[in-house]
């Protein structure tokens, strides 16, 4: 069998890894048109913020360490200009000599990754623009650092890569600016959980300017559309990028709805003995079962896993992705796996939405607030996402929550999970599991939660509640949501009496527990609707700031 694989990296060489487990008699053969085979796009912003010291660390395989290791040919530097799927060969452009050959496969592997947008901007050619995304784009930003040491950086995007950025460029002592056109960072996250991203890049000098674009960069500027002129002798863009599907489509293979190549679940194309995977290929979400797009070198490894074992006869398959992610931003961790809030809706999803603000370990040690957004389906009670934002225990939850999830775990699962517990990783009831029973009790309805969002819209549209301060009056003092009555959790028996049981009631707390009992004390009362705030008056106040 001849195996012709079309690039490299995370999902190429593990095609080719697989393969040869799997086969030792396999001609395996991997053209690749950049100058490195494997390296770690997401350590780049760490090595250009100085956490990295050698550019090399990101790159610790080389053509000559696979060849030995797998016994596979890969040819750097050398283009695949054209495939001829019925003749099965294709055409091989070396790019140091203009030298073209042609070669033969049986199965041809397209591994062509994605390329970074380039926005319609004057100027975006300019050397003191730079994308983020191969070892040569590092090598130029490095470069070009050490020679001009820029003071002021503009960055363009505000996903994982222009936040990373923006992090270690702060770090590294510029003045860092970014531009982003829509109205908040970070856009697979709900705007609740993203506002509390902006505050942590604001408090470390970040200037913010959401809602705006890019219009020219001049040698020292960057203008946006609005008029606002930021001075900028560096400039990185980060909005996204876009799969390499322009060989496939020359052969007639299918596009998702997504823009990438559609494959079944064991990476095959439309065209007998083509594959595709990594950041070229479509994937389908585990919940909905829908095409999704998440360029993510552990997905493209998984996918390149997999069709190196189907090829040479194996039976893996794969089985979609939440689109689990998790980067820091500063002090923060902020991680996400599965929908959030806008995408379930968008499903017809009928959800609860749960906030909930515990510490990530016991207060005693230190332990700091960690701050979870779960949605679950009130039909199936099943958990559909979940976003966290904190500064310790964030990736430990997140990943609790990813597995849960794929294995399609209910809101009343989670209370049941045998979590470790010791003072300095957690507390006796983990925010994992209050998060279940908090979620279970609002689908059951026995304990109904209502989102600062809900109550805001509900109320400016007429709707009439009674809102009950459960706190101290001089926490009631300092801040509290707007047209509350202040009755402390104990006095609430005896002043309940002055309230009417058939008006809708709101009760709250600083973060949601006191309100969860001044809750129930209604509810045993005979109080017909009470929702709790979810995430208390903090939540609420953060949510209306912003």
């Amino acid at each position: 069998m001849k195996i012709i694989i079309i690039g490299s990296v995370a999902a190429g060489t593990s095609v080719a890894a697989k393969a040869r487990r799997n086969d030792e008699n396999a001609e395996i053969t991997v053209y690749n048109a950049d100058y490195d085979i494997s390296y770690s796009i997401c350590g780049i912003p760490y090595f250009l913020g100085g956490g990295v010291d050698e550019l090399k660390a990101l790159t610790p395989r080389n053509a000559p360490w696979f060849k030995k290791r797998f016994n596979v040919d890969i040819f750097t530097r050398h283009e695949v200009t054209k495939v001829d799927a019925e003749q099965k060969k294709v055409t091989v452009k070396n790019l140091d000599t203009d030298e073209i050959k042609e070669d033969s496969y049986d199965t041809l592997v397209f591994a062509t990754g994605a390329t970074p947008i380039t926005p319609n901007i004057p100027g975006v050619d300019k050397e003191h623009v730079f994308h983020v995304r191969t070892i040569q784009n590092t090598f130029a930003i490095d470069r070009y650092m050490q020679k001009n040491e820029p003071k002021k950086a503009t960055i363009v995007g505000a996903g994982y890569i222009g936040l990373e950025m923006a992090e270690q460029l702060t770090q590294k002592g510029l003045e860092v600016t970014i531009i982003q056109r829509s109205n908040q960072v970070m856009p697979h996250f709900d705007k609740d959980m993203a506002f509390r991203v902006e505050e942590e890049l604001l408090k470390h000098g970040v200037n913010l300017l959401l809602n705006e674009e890019a219009s020219y960069i001049s040698d020292n500027t960057v203008e946006t559309k609005s008029g606002k002129v930021i001075e900028s002798d560096l400039v990185i863009l980060a909005v996204g990028v876009r799969p390499n599907t322009k060989l496939a489509k020359e052969i007639g293979a299918e596009l998702g709805n997504t823009g990438a190549i559609a494959v079944n679940t064991k990476m095959q194309t439309n065209i007998p003995d083509v594959y595709a995977v990594g950041d070229v290929a479509e994937s389908f979400s585990v919940i909905t079962e829908k095409p999704i797009y998440r360029p993510l070198g552990s997905t493209a490894n998984k996918m390149g896993r997999i069709a190196g074992d189907v090829i040479t006869g194996g039976n893996l398959e794969h089985r979609g992705i939440l689109g689990t992610g998790i980067l820091r931003v500063f002090d923060f961790a902020v991680g996400q796996t599965g929908l959030n809030e806008k995408e379930a809706r968008k499903e017809g999803y009928d959800i609860e939405v749960l906030h909930n603000l515990k510490p990530a370990k016991a207060e005693y040690l230190g332990g700091k607030e960690l701050v979870i957004k779960a949605v679950a389906d009130r039909a199936s009670g099943r958990i559909l996402g979940v976003q966290a934002v904190g500064e310790e225990g964030v990736d430990k939850r997140i990943d609790v929550f990813a597995t849960a999830i794929t294995f399609k775990a209910k809101a009343e699962d989670l209370f049941h999970l045998d979590l470790a517990y010791a003072p300095p990783f957690s507390t006796t009831k983990d925010p994992v599991l209050y998060t279940g029973m908090a979620l279970q009790n609002a689908i059951e309805k026995k304990n109904k939660l209502i989102t600062p969002q809900e109550l805001t819209e509900q109320i400016e549209k007429g709707v009439k509640f009674q809102i009950i301060d459960t706190r101290s009056t001089k926490q009631y003092e300092v801040s509290h949501v707007v047209g509350a009555i202040n009755i402390p959790h104990a006095n609430l028996r005896s002043e309940a009496n002055n309230l009417d049981p058939e008006i809708p009631t709101v009760t709250y707390c600083n973060k949601g527990v006191t309100g969860n009992a001044a809750q129930n004390v209604l509810r045993n009362m005979g109080f017909k609707n009470v929702y709790n705030l979810s995430g208390g008056n903090k939540n609420y106040q953060k949510f209306i700031n912003n």
